[in-house]
Formats: C-alpha cells, sequence, structure tokens
C-alpha cells in the first residue's frame, strides 16, 4: 500500500514536471518564450516543444490568423476645405513575433491603435491635395492603393504585415452634398452643350456638301442633257432635211397635215384667214 501511495506521488510529480516543462504551439499560433524576461526563441512549428519551468522560461502565445481592422467613420478635409465621412476597414497579421511584442508589447488593441493611426495620417493627406469630385468618383482605387502602399512600408516596424486597406464608403456631409451634386449636373450639362454644338456643327458641314454636290450633280445632268438633245436636233435636222431633199412636194404635204392637226385639235377653235389667197389652205384648194 505505501509503495502504491509513493508511485502515485512521483506519477505525479512527474505529470506536473511534464506540466511546467512542454508546451503545444497550434497551426494559427505564433509562440515567444522568454528566460528571465529576455526573448530567446519564436521559431517554433505547430506541435510539442519543451521549455524549462517558470519563473526561468516562459511563453508568450499570439493568434497568426489574419486580423481585421474595422476603424470607426472619420471625418477629412477635402483641398476645398470640405468635409467627408470614410468608412475603412484594414486587414493584417503578426510578421515578426519579437518586433510586435516590443513594439506593442503583443497588444493587438495596441498595435489596431497604431495602425489605424498610420492609415489616418495617409487618409488626411491624400484627401487634402483633392477635390469632393476627385475622391467621390474617380480616385478611389488610386487613393486605396497609396494607403496600401504607406501601410506596407511601415507596419513592419510593428512586426506586422498588412495585406489589404479598403474603403468601404465616402459619405458627404448634407450640406455639401447638393453643391456637389449641383455642380457635377453643371459639368455634365457643359459637356452634353459641347456635344450637341459639335454635332451641329458637324450636321451642317455635312448638309453643305451634300448640297454642293446636289448642284453639281444637277448641273453636269443638266449639261449632258443639252448636249445629247443638241445632238438629237441636229440628227432630226439632218433626217429631215433628207427627207425634203428626196420629195420636197411631199415633205411640205406633210407639214401642213401637221399644222391642220394642231390648228383643228378643238371644235370651238376658230381660225381667221382669207382662204382663196391663204397659202395655208394651199392643198384644200388644190382638191377642187
Amino acid at each position: 500500500m505505501r509503495s502504491l501511495n509513493v508511485g502515485l506521488v512521483v506519477f505525479g510529480l512527474l505529470v506536473l514536471l511534464a506540466y511546467m516543462c512542454l508546451f503545444t504551439v497550434r497551426q494559427d499560433e505564433i509562440a515567444i518564450r522568454f528566460q528571465f524576461g529576455e526573448i530567446i526563441d519564436s521559431n517554433y512549428d505547430p506541435g510539442l516543444h519543451f521549455k524549462l519551468p517558470a519563473p526561468v522560461n516562459t511563453v508568450v502565445k499570439f493568434d497568426k490568423r489574419l486580423q481585421t481592422l474595422d476603424a470607426e467613420p472619420e471625418r477629412f478635409l477635402t483641398s476645398e476645405k470640405k468635409n467627408v465621412q470614410v468608412d475603412y476597414f484594414i486587414q493584417w497579421r503578426i510578421a515578426d513575433p519579437k518586433r510586435f511584442f516590443t513594439a506593442v508589447s503583443g497588444d493587438v488593441a495596441r498595435a489596431n491603435q497604431r495602425l489605424d493611426q498610420i492609415i489616418k495620417d495617409s487618409l488626411r493627406s491624400e484627401f487634402g491635395r483633392r477635390e469632393i469630385k476627385e475622391v467621390v468618383s474617380g480616385d478611389r482605387s488610386q487613393i486605396m492603393q497609396n494607403l496600401l502602399t504607406t501601410a506596407k512600408a511601415e507596419a513592419p516596424l510593428l512586426g506586422i504585415e498588412v495585406f489589404d486597406v479598403r474603403i468601404k464608403r465616402i459619405d458627404l456631409p448634407a450640406e455639401v452634398s447638393e453643391s456637389v451634386f449641383a455642380r457635377m449636373r453643371a459639368e455634365r450639362e457643359r459637356v452634353a452643350r459641347d456635344f450637341r454644338s459639335r454635332g451641329l456643327e458637324a450636321a451642317e458641314r455635312i448638309r453643305a456638301d451634300a448640297d454642293r454636290e446636289r448642284t453639281v450633280i444637277l448641273a453636269e445632268a443638266y449639261r449632258d442633257a443639252e448636249a445629247t438633245r443638241g445632238e438629237g436636233d441636229a440628227k432630226a435636222a439632218d433626217a429631215y432635211a433628207s427627207a425634203y431633199g428626196k420629195d420636197a412636194e411631199f415633205f411640205r404635204f406633210y407639214r401642213s397635215l401637221s399644222a391642220y392637226r394642231g390648228s383643228f385639235g378643238d371644235n370651238n377653235d376658230i381660225l381667221v384667214l382669207q382662204p382663196k389667197d391663204s397659202e395655208f389652205f394651199k392643198y384644200f384648194n388644190a382638191m377642187k
């Protein structure tokens, strides 16, 4: 019985010694081992590790997963001295545990505070050299890229690595919104007027070119028509002359018939002549 008690005591001492001398590191953790308050190791893989009992060795563990700092919306002044309210967030994680512990005592809240101040200073600089319309419409991506570049440069001093900086919203105070929208409307209207005036100018130019081409085409067509008509009249005159030369009397008779047809086309036509002496009724008189 006594040997059993001794065995239990020894087993308990061994368990206590193992508890004091062994520690585990999970996949999502980073561990730092101290010896009398001085950092001696921070490069631990996940698993079971040995240390001397406290107070010789102590171990501090940190979460190495991605951290998100969702900052409170903050007001910043633009180059026009107008306020805008910016809502943003930052994603980071511990990269150098020794530096992290030295810079912020391993306190995540303090690291968030320091990182938030870096981003606010950078935002103040970015917004201070831009107008509201640039901030709201076109330059947001460039601003975020500049913020990320600044944060990546400053973060190693805190022992952390910044992965992303995002602006979620940029809100305008009520007194600023209407003036900004009015200015944007005026700008759009100016652009629209410019497009309309250029369109009218192009339309007038096209219309003038079309009128000029129409005039040229009509003139050329009239010229060609007159030339063709002249050629036809010349051929007709030649034909008449040739026919007249073959039988002059028949030609005179045919012309007289054409004149009769033209003169007596309507029953109401009246012609006052002296039939006996008139050349017009030559062929009628010849029939007696």
